[in-house]
C-alpha cells in the first residue's frame, strides 16, 4: 500500500513544488514506484516534468469532477519509476463544481484509493491556498510535509496551516500526521538563515527534518528544462539534498528494510 504524502504551505515561494517534483523523483530513483499528483491549478509539477499543458488531454480535474479513473489519466515521466497525475488550469473551477458534492472533502481520496496498491509512494503537490482542493489533498494523505523558507517571514502563516491541519485531523482525517517541517532555500553565508533554522528547531524540535535544502542554481534551472534536478545535474547540491531527504523519510518510516528484504527474496 502506498504511503501518501501531501506537500503543503499556503504561503507561496517556499519551495513546495520544487520539493514535490524532486522528492518524488528521488524516491523513484531509489527504486520506489512513485506517483506525483499535481493538485495545483498552476500545474508547475506537470510542466516541471516536461509536459506541455496544451498536450494534456485529461487531468486531475477529470478525476475529481467527472470521476475519470486515475489509471486512465496517469502519464509516464522520463524518470524511471516516476508517474504523474497531471494538473490543468481547469482545476480552478473544480472547487466551485464540487461545492454541493455530498462528500466534497473526500473526492481525491476516493479517486486515489484504487491506485494505492500500485505504488510505494504518492506525493501530492498542493496549491498555495487552504481551499477545497488542499483540504482534499490533506484528506487523502497519511502525512504532510511543510516546506518553510529560511527567511525573515518563515513563521508567517505557519500557525494558520498547523491550525488547518488540526481541523482536518479532528473532522476529516484523524490519521493525518505531520511528516516533518522542511527548511528550504538555506544559505549558510547568511546569519539570518542560521537564526531561522535555530528558531524553527527550538519551536518544533523533532518535527524538523535533519536534511536542509540549500539555495542552488541548478535546482532553479531544472524546471525550465522540464526535468527534476536529478536528471538535469545529478551531482548538484540540490540533487544530493533531495536524495538525502528521500532517504531520511524512508528511514523514518522503516521502509529501507522492507525494500532490501524484498530484493533478497527476489534473488
Amino acid at each position: 500500500m502506498a504511503k501518501v504524502i501531501a506537500i503543503a504551505n499556503q504561503k507561496g515561494g517556499v519551495g513546495k513544488t520544487t520539493t514535490a517534483i524532486n522528492l518524488a523523483a528521488s524516491l523513484a530513483v531509489l527504486e520506489y514506484k512513485t506517483l506525483l499528483v499535481d493538485a495545483d491549478p498552476q500545474a508547475n509539477s506537470t510542466t516541471g516534468n516536461g509536459f506541455d499543458l496544451k498536450n494534456v488531454q485529461l487531468s486531475l480535474y477529470d478525476c475529481m469532477v467527472n470521476e475519470t479513473p486515475v489509471a486512465g489519466v496517469v502519464l509516464e515521466t522520463e524518470t524511471p519509476n516516476l508517474f504523474l497525475l497531471p494538473s490543468h488550469l481547469d482545476l480552478v473551477g473544480a472547487e466551485i463544481e464540487l461545492i454541493n458534492h455530498p462528500n466534497r472533502e473526500h473526492v481525491l481520496r476516493k479517486a486515489l484509493e484504487p491506485e494505492l496498491k500500485n505504488y510505494d509512494f504518492i506525493i501530492i503537490d498542493c496549491s498555495p491556498s487552504l481551499g477545497l482542493i488542499t483540504v482534499n489533498s490533506l484528506s487523502a494523505a497519511n502525512s504532510v510535509i511543510i516546506p518553510v523558507q529560511c527567511e525573515y517571514f518563515a513563521l508567517e502563516g505557519l500557525g494558520k496551516l498547523l491550525n488547518t491541519i488540526k481541523i482536518v485531523q479532528t473532522r476529516i482525517n484523524a490519521d493525518l500526521k505531520i511528516e516533518g517541517i522542511l527548511m528550504t532555500m538555506y544559505d549558510g553565508r547568511l546569519r539570518l538563515s542560521n537564526q531561522v533554522v535555530e528558531e524553527i528547531k527550538n519551536h518544533f524540535n523533532d518535527l524538523v527534518f535533519n536534511t536542509i535544502l540549500h539555495r542552488n542554481t541548478r535546482l532553479g534551472e531544472a524546471p525550465s528544462f522540464g526535468k527534476p534536478v536529478l536528471l538535469y545535474d545529478a551531482e548538484s547540491t540540490g540533487a544530493i539534498n533531495y536524495l538525502n531527504l528521500a532517504k531520511e523519510i524512508l528511514q523514518k518510516n522503516n521502509m529501507t528494510k522492507i525494500k532490501t528484504q524484498a530484493k533478497i527474496l527476489e534473488n
